[in-house]
């Protein structure tokens, strides 16, 4: 399915409708074609608000989570930001338009490498795509000023917030079943940590090590 300006209109609706409305953020999405990230069966419901299956047994979240989880990420120009769950790459994509830098890792070699070639055919330069257990983050390249969280953890993973640069947020799905989750954004301070809940939702989970499949 072609990418026209009525559906464009719609999907960018369906994301106000459901509660994205910094402006910064619908102009992001509104630069990122959602169908180059959906291929297979799927292919033709690219622009509804709806997740979808992608490879490796993992999903593609739906837009209005996408802009939701952007949005309480607040990120400003200058922003090194790590996403742990990097999927089909669309959620990184959107990032790379309002952060200086993006980070992105998965278990899955195969959903990196693929999310690698739509970047590049995109022509977006500022994401570095890696295969990583993400529950560890990415120590060589921390503090970060932000975190994304693709999948859900039953608490907020110690490493990662150990990354989290003071003033840093990150946004995590936290929960112990698939059922039972809720979208929090946590903030460090000088202090510690602060914690906001945010939304139910519902993610894969997240799983330590790296996948051997190809």
């Amino acid at each position: 399915m072609a990418l026209t300006p009525e559906i464009q209109m719609q999907f960018l609706f369906a994301l106000r409708s459901h509660g994205v409305t910094d402006a910064k953020v619908l102009n992001a999405m509104e630069k990122i074609d959602r169908g180059p990230f959906i291929r297979g069966h799927f292919a033709d419901r690219a622009y509804d608000d709806m997740p979808l299956p992608i490879a490796c047994g993992q999903t593609i979240s739906q837009p209005s989570v996408v802009g939701l989880m952007t949005q309480a990420l607040n990120v400003s120009p200058r922003d090194k930001v790590l996403e742990v769950g990097t999927g089909s790459g669309y959620q990184a994509a959107v990032l790379s338009q309002l952060a200086r830098r993006v980070y992105t890792v998965d278990r899955h070699p195969r959903l990196v490498r693929e999310a690698r070639v739509i970047f590049d055919g995109l022509d977006i330069t500022n994401i570095t795509a890696l295969t990583a257990d993400g529950s560890h983050g990415l120590p060589d390249q921390a503090p970060f000023d932000r975190i994304l969280v693709t999948a859900a953890a039953e608490d907020p993973p110690g490493p990662l917030l150990a990354q989290l640069k003071i003033g840093g947020i990150m946004v995590v799905p936290v929960g112990q079943s698939d059922a039972v989750q809720h979208l929090i954004r946590v903030t460090r301070s000088e202090t510690g940590f602060d914690y906001n809940e945010l939304r139910p939702v519902r993610f894969v989970p997240l799983v330590e090590g790296v996948s051997r499949e190809e």
